[in-house]
């Protein structure tokens, strides 16, 4: 759904150092917002909340590596993309 490119460009990540950890943070981002959506994949997915959603995640991951709360940040995407979620998988 979302490049490693783009995410580093969202994230201001230049260097290429960080590109292993960022990858993992983007597939967990992505698998988390597709679990509150209900979707088993993004693949067939263009709506620019969902988009933001999972940029959001990666940007919470990515800033909170050592202590992030999960529980907090499905709560958020859980608000963001209500309207978006299946009723059922």
């Amino acid at each position: 759904m979302i490049s490693l490119e783009e995410a580093k460009k969202y994230l201001r990540v230049d260097a290429a150092d960080e590109d292993d950890v960022i990858q993992q943070e983007l597939d967990a981002a992505e698998s988390l917002v597709a679990s509150v959506l209900r979707k088993d994949s993004l693949d067939d997915t263009d709506s620019p909340i969902i988009v933001v959603a999972v940029l959001y995640a990666l940007a919470y991951l990515n800033e909170h590596r050592e202590e992030a709360d999960h529980h907090a940040l499905t709560i958020t995407l859980r608000n963001l993309l209500f309207g978006e979620r299946d009723p059922k998988f």
